[in-house]
């Protein structure tokens, strides 16, 4: 891949089994490459999750907490994560209330000792993203140091609000196939 020649690093990806198929070699090849899950994670997939990726950027809930804190242990593996939050309570997104963030990632890390390195947010598909990005800053506690958001369409926007995390895989490697 021409971006690992020129030392990206950072890759993000969504699907599971896609990603081990392109990536489980070019990590044992590469370690110094770091793979972020970006996508909704099934719980049937947890375990190849802490196996191949080093970020999750999409913890919503306490069963995913319990299986990533298990299979943490199992093969001996700290990853580093981002909260979900459902920042414009849509019905038909994942993620934390914003009300419950605080709560949740207390149980994350004293319970179940997960690296909780920040916050993550898909926002609504409009045309004006920064009140949302706006919101997810001024959710993120003193404790965090990351912000996830922003994707091709929004990036400048999300950067302009402090994101640390962006995801731009349209605009650098073109539509899905």
């Amino acid at each position: 891949m021409p971006l690992i020649d020129h030392g990206h690093l950072h890759y993000g990806e969504n699907k599971v089994q896609e990603a081990k198929a392109k990536w489980t070699n070019l990590k044992s090849d590469k370690p110094n490459l770091k793979l972020h899950f970006v996508g909704k994670l099934q719980t049937n997939k947890t375990k190849d999750v802490i196996k191949l990726f080093d970020y999750v950027h999409s913890l919503e809930n306490i069963k995913q907490v319990e299986l990533l804190s298990k299979y943490e242990k199992e093969f001996n593996k700290k990853i580093k994560y981002f909260v979900q939050v459902n920042i414009a309570n849509e019905k038909q997104k994942s993620g934390i209330d914003s009300k419950d963030i605080k709560n949740f990632i207390e149980v994350c890390k004293s319970k179940y000792d997960l690296d909780i390195i920040g916050l993550m947010c898909l926002p609504p598909n409009v045309e004006s993203t920064e009140k949302y990005f706006k919101k997810l800053l001024d959710l993120k506690s003193s404790s965090l140091s990351e912000l996830s958001m922003g994707m091709s369409n929004d990036y400048i926007k999300a950067i302009n609000h402090r994101s640390t995390y962006i995801r731009i895989g349209t605009k650098i490697f073109g539509e899905r196939k």
